[in-house]
This record gives structure tokens, sequence and C-alpha cells, in this order.
């Protein structure tokens, strides 16, 4: 029996999480609800201009990790942090969570990364990040026992950004596929499909990724239309199962010819859509990884999210395992 469930390889991130008014992200040129590479000073300068800050744990494929052991799986991660403060945070609170987590810290230069996100009024969140430390994971950081024990390989496309991380999921993707398992990825965000259009889609064709997460937005950037049910055929050709995810109008899932549409659940306020994409996809490869039904993994993404989107930061208080059972879905 494979020893993990999922394995997630991203961007190791601690979120420096503030609240603000869109006034603010104009005057200091923020694009709204993406995420921004940043480099040193300018992490420095928008720190300085945060009000009151709330620091969590964070990274897309690190979130997801943390909500797959809050269900109950088994989850590893890869992710480089350095010796420093935020590093030891970040290594804190993953272990916490019951994740496998064994990469080294890299020294004191660069630090770990951090992402100054900026959430407005009405929950969108505008992500400045500095990938610091996490430039540094490469194909030597591939844990191949790891790997090729986990059913489930998941990474994050942001990777793409740092360059030596391609090599490190290429060779993660070959180790997953010569032990049988399978390749998943998250599309990340409509700006990150631009920069890496055509590399995404033959990770995809090619059958390197054998799974995609996405949300409507990077969808339609991937495929370059407006028009939904389109993109939808082109990613049921072009990979063996997707999830789409589209905010109060649930998800949608697609194999081949098979089509499942999910409701989103209902929630009492929106506060922060901080971690919602990576905690359905917690849900989704949770269940998946429990051999139930499409329909049922929808549901579980979709009820993780719920869970994130009423609070502040990217990974659920409480107990996801104790939630999904209320709602009858464990």
């Amino acid at each position: 029996m494979p020893k993990f469930d999922v394995l997630a390889i991203g961007n190791a991130i601690v979120d420096i999480l503030a609240r603000c008014d869109d006034s603010f992200l104009e005057e200091n040129a923020i694009i709204k609800g993406a995420m921004n590479l940043i480099d040193a000073d300018r992490a420095e300068l928008l720190y300085s201009k945060m009000g009151p800050a709330v620091e969590a744990s964070g990274g897309s494929a690190g979130n997801t990790a943390a909500g797959i052991a809050g269900f109950g799986g088994k989850a590893a991660y890869f992710g480089k942090v350095a010796e420093d403060q935020l590093g030891g945070i970040f290594q804190h609170d993953i272990r916490a969570q019951g994740v496998h987590y064994q990469t080294e810290p890299q020294g004191l230069n660069p630090p770990t990364a951090r992402s100054m996100i900026f959430v407005t009024p009405d929950g969108e969140r505008s992500m400045n990040t500095y990938l610091g430390a996490c430039v540094e994971l490469g194909p030597e950081h591939v844990e191949e026992d790891v790997v090729a024990e986990s059913k489930v390989t998941y990474f994050e496309g942001y990777l793409w950004d740092p360059p030596r991380a391609k090599e490190a999921i290429r060779e993660a993707a070959r180790i997953a596929h010569d032990n049988g398992r399978e390749v998943a990825m998250t599309l990340s965000d409509p700006f990150c499909v631009g920069r890496y259009r055509a590399e995404f889609l033959d990770l995809m064709t090619s059958g390197t990724v054998d799974i995609v997460f996405a949300n409507k937005h990077e969808l339609l950037s991937l495929y370059e239309t407006e028009d939904l049910e389109l993109a939808l055929e082109k990613i049921a050709a072009d990979c063996k199962l997707a999830a789409v995810t589209m905010s109060e109008d649930g998800a949608i899932v697609v194999r081949g010819k098979e089509l499942a549409k999910i409701a989103a659940f209902p929630i009492e306020e929106l506060v922060d859509t901080t971690g919602a994409g990576d905690l359905f996809a917690a849900g989704f490869l949770y269940g998946y990884t429990q051999d139930r039904s499409l329909e049922d993994c929808g549901k579980l993404g979709c009820l993780a999210a719920a869970v994130v989107i009423q609070q502040i930061g990217p990974r659920p208080m409480g107990s996801l395992k104790e939630t999904a059972s209320q709602a009858g879905l464990i």
C-alpha cells in the first residue's frame, strides 16, 4: 500500500495578511486578485505600508497538503525555506498539521519566501510574493521514495516561475509514472497561465500531468476563449481528469465524456478568498485517493473551500474531517 495519499510540491511561503481598501491597491500599483511577483526591496516597501497583519504559513501546495491532512488523509510536502524565523514558522506549522515534511532548509540567504496579501472589503485577495528561498528548489530535493509511495503527486503552476523547480517537477513526474502513480497540477493564476500557456498545455497533452485543477478564469485563459463549454471540451480532451471551480457557482468535473456539476456550499459571510482553490484541491484529492465518486470528490472540495473563505488565512482553523462528517460526506 502507498505510504501517502498525496505528495504536494510548491513554493514554501509565509503569508502576511492585512485588510485594505481598493484605493490602497491603486495607489501602490497592485493588480487586484492576482499574484504579483516582487523583489526584496518591493517586499520591504509594501510591508512598511501594511496595517495590522496576521502571519500564517501558506503557499498554494502547502495549503493543499495541510487540507488533506485535515481531512485525515496522509500528506507529504516538498518546498524550500531558509534557516530564519519565517522558515521556522513554516516548518512548525506544516508538521503540526500532520504533514510529512523533510526538505532541508537553505541557509540564511536568500530568506524564506513571504507573500504580502491585501484583502479588500469584497473578500478578494491580492498577493505580492517575494520568492526568496523558493527559487533554490531543484531536482536534488526530490525524495524518490516519497514520490514512489504517493498515490498522487500534486504541484502548483507557480513553480514554473523559479527555473530549477521545473526540473524538479519533471523528475518527480517521471518517478511517479514509473511507479504507476498519477500527477496533478493547479494552473494557479490567470497571469501564471499567460506566462506559461504553451508549457502547461504540453504538460497535459504529453501525459506528464494526468489531473488539472483550474478556476473558470484560468481555464478560459488557457484556451484563449470566452466560451466555457468549448474550454471544457478542450481540457477533457487534453488530460485524464479536470476540476474547474466557479466561485459561488460551484464546480464542474470532467473525465472524458463524463461530467459532474457540483453546487457551492452556502456560507454565512465571505471573509477572505485566500486558499479557496487550494482547499478545493485538498478536498477533491482526499476524496479521489479514497476512491470516491467524482461528485463526492467535488462536494468535498466545495466544502473545504466554503470553510476557508469564511476566515482570515489559507488553512482551516477547525477540523475538516469533523465538518465533512457533519455534512454526511465522510
